[in-house]
C-alpha cells in the first residue's frame, strides 16, 4: 500500500528509522508522562484517599513504585540509545553518528537556518539529523543523564536493600558533586523542566516539517518510512 502511494505521489521510499530507534523514542516518550505525573505528585501530593480503616491506603507508595519503575525504564533506554549511537549500523543510509560531521559545516548550517526562515530548500545532510537538530538532541541526553543519575541519588536514600543497598556507595560521591541531598532534588525537578521544555519544542519542530518538507516526517516515526521526491 505505501509503495503504491508512493508511486501515485511520484515519491519514493526510503528508510528513516530503525525499529530500535523508533521503539526506544516511545518508550522514552511513554516514561517521560509516567514520571512527569508520578514525580509532581511525590513532589507534592495532590490526591489523597479517604480516610479509612481499612490498611490499604497505600496510593502515595503506588505512586512512588511506578516512579521508580518507569525510572528505571528511562535509563535502560537512555544507556541503550547511548550504545546505539556508536554501534547501530542496520540503516547505513542514515547512520545518526554521521550527523555530527554536519554540526562543523558552515555551509549546512546556513542552508538550515535559511530553510527555517523560509528563505531556501531543505539542505542536503549527511546523517539523519540537521545541525539544529543534532545539538538538540545532544541537550537532551545531557539531561536524561543528570535527571537518572539524580533519581538514583534520591532512590538509594529511600531504599537501603537490594538495588539501593548496591548503589549507596556510589551515589555518594555524586551527592557530594550535585552539592548535597537538597541540591540533588532540586536539579533533578530543574531537569524534568527542561525536559519538558525541549519536548514542546520538539513537538513544534516535528509538525512544521512535517507540513512544509511533506515527506511523511511526522509518522516515520511510527512506520519508519518517509516519503522523499524523485529526482
Amino acid at each position: 500500500m505505501s509503495k503504491q502511494i508512493a508511486e501515485q505521489l511520484e515519491r519514493e521510499i526510503e528508510k528513516e528509522y530503525t525499529v530500535p530507534t523508533r521503539w526506544v523514542h516511545w518508550l522514552r516518550f511513554i516514561s517521560i508522562i509516567a514520571l512527569t505525573v508520578t514525580g509532581f505528585y511525590i513532589a507534592s501530593v495532590f490526591v489523597a484517599p479517604s480516610i479509612s480503616s481499612e490498611p490499604n491506603l497505600f496510593f502515595n507508595a503506588r505512586m512512588r513504585m511506578w516512579h521508580e519503575i518507569f525510572g528505571f525504564v528511562l535509563i535502560g533506554v537512555t544507556i541503550f540509545k547511548i550504545y546505539t549511537f556508536f554501534t547501530d549500523r542496520s540503516n547505513p543510509q542514515k547512520l545518526e553518528i554521521v550527523s555530527v560531521k554536519d554540526v562543523f559545516s558552515l555551509k549546512v548550517w546556513v542552508e538550515q537556518i535559511k530553510f527555517y526562515l523560509f528563505l531556501g530548500p531543505h539542505p542536503k545532510l549527511r546523517g539523519i539529523y540537521n545541525p539544529l537538530q543534532f545539538l538538540a538532541y545532544a541537550g537532551l541526553y545531557v539531561l536524561l543523564v543528570v535527571i537518572c543519575l539524580t533519581g538514583l541519588v534520591l532512590y538509594v536514600h529511600n531504599y537501603h536493600n537490594g538495588l539501593g543497598g548496591v548503589l549507596y556507595g556510589a551515589m555518594r560521591p555524586l551527592e557530594l558533586l550535585f552539592g548535597g541531598l537538597a541540591y540533588t532534588r532540586l536539579i533533578h525537578h530543574l531537569a524534568m523542566w527542561a525536559i519538558l521544555i525541549f519536548a514542546v519544542g520538539h513537538l513544534y519542530m516535528v509538525i512544521f516539517n512535517s507540513i512544509k518538507v511533506r515527506e511523511g516526517g511526522l509518522d516515520s516515526i511510527v512506520s519508519g518510512l518517509k516519503f522523499k521526491k524523485k529526482h
